[in-house]
């Protein structure tokens, strides 16, 4: 059975497929949960192919994360070179750009997982890489049409950068320095893109959390900037780079993408003290309340909880399984 597929979380499919390859999503708006492990001899239909010149993109079999299949992605000189603005350098790329059809949309959470192979002779150079990154969508000819990344996923110099540019200020989330050749690195991403205040970004490396970030996790939206409210977002990965003589190979499998249930989103913590019939409570301040998405979608099981040593042990609390 082909590892490329796509799935709904209701009962009516998301996707109707042909092959595993070519697929459109259903008229009646189901929930996004998307599948593709590079099995099939050409790309599938989960993705564009404007953002990489032709044989740049590849289906092998030597080198994979599961199943049979991964993609290999190799970026040459000037491919697709746009040139810098005055004062930046120009850049190549060969990505991934998930399809129209699966763009994201604003205040809904989504989880991203893909697995990337660096091989061991893999340039190490100072030069700009973004490997993966999620861009909000700018009209043509708009004033946002030159900015950033909201969030991308850097490799530089051998060090990891997971990086936010909001309203053309850049925020550095993560960085690490490490050997990150010769072994797959299993990224996984949950995200809210939102102007405000309930934005939401988590981020795993093989199991290990890097990013646990709750605030803005998109541009503003308004004539100034030329974004539009509400706004949508799109996904890529592979090598987008400034313009070096060397060439650089990726290798990628194993991605997904689901949207996700607010509740999510709530890290839950066992209070001390507070473990009697199995209670426990979401820790917070007293003043902080909670997300009407979150309170809508708990209120049903909230319980009155105490005031403990200074802290407001909020609503929801409700009865845990352990």
């Amino acid at each position: 059975m082909p590892k490329f597929h796509l799935m709904s979380n209701l009962v009516v499919g998301l996707l109707l497929c042909s092959a595993g390859v070519g697929c459109t999503p259903a008229a009646n708006g189901s929930a996004i949960d998307v599948y593709d492990g590079f099995e099939t001899a050409g790309l599938s239909g989960v993705w564009d192919t404007d953002r990489f010149e032709p044989g740049a993109v590849t289906m092998q079999t030597n080198i994979v994360r599961a199943g049979h299949g991964a993609a290999k992605i190799t970026v040459h000189p000037r491919d697709k070179f746009e040139a810098g603005s005055p004062g930046s350098s120009g850049s190549e790329r060969d990505e991934l750009r998930e399809a129209k059809k699966l763009t994201s949309k604003e205040n809904i959470p989504y989880e991203f997982s893909f697995s990337m192979f660096f091989p061991t002779n893999f340039p190490v150079v100072p030069t700009r890489l973004v490997i993966a990154q999620w861009k909000q969508y700018c009209a043509d000819g708009g004033n946002c049409s030159d900015d950033s990344p909201v969030l991308a996923v850097r490799y530089i110099a051998g060090e990891l950068r997971i990086t936010q540019d909001l309203d053309k200020k850049f925020i550095m989330l993560y960085q690490e320095t490490n050997e990150f050749r010769g072994r797959w690195l299993d990224f996984k991403f949950q995200v809210r893109f939102s102007p405000k205040e309930n934005g939401r970004i988590k981020a795993w490396l093989g199991g290990r959390q890097l990013v646990d970030y709750r605030g803005i996790t998109a541009d503003s939206e308004n004539a100034e900037t030329g974004y539009p409210s509400p706004s949508h977002f799109y996904f890529k990965m592979g090598l987008y780079r400034n313009v070096m003589p060397e060439p650089m190979t990726v290798y990628i499998d194993e991605y997904r993408k689901k949207e996700l249930p607010d509740v999510s989103f709530l890290t839950y913590h066992r209070p001390p003290g507070i473990v009697s019939r199995g209670i426990f409570a979401v820790i917070g301040n007293k003043n902080a309340p909670l997300e009407s998405a979150e309170r809508d979608v708990l209120k049903s099981r909230a319980i009155t909880c105490p005031w403990t040593s200074g802290h407001w042990w909020k609503p929801p609390c409700f009865s845990s399984s352990t």
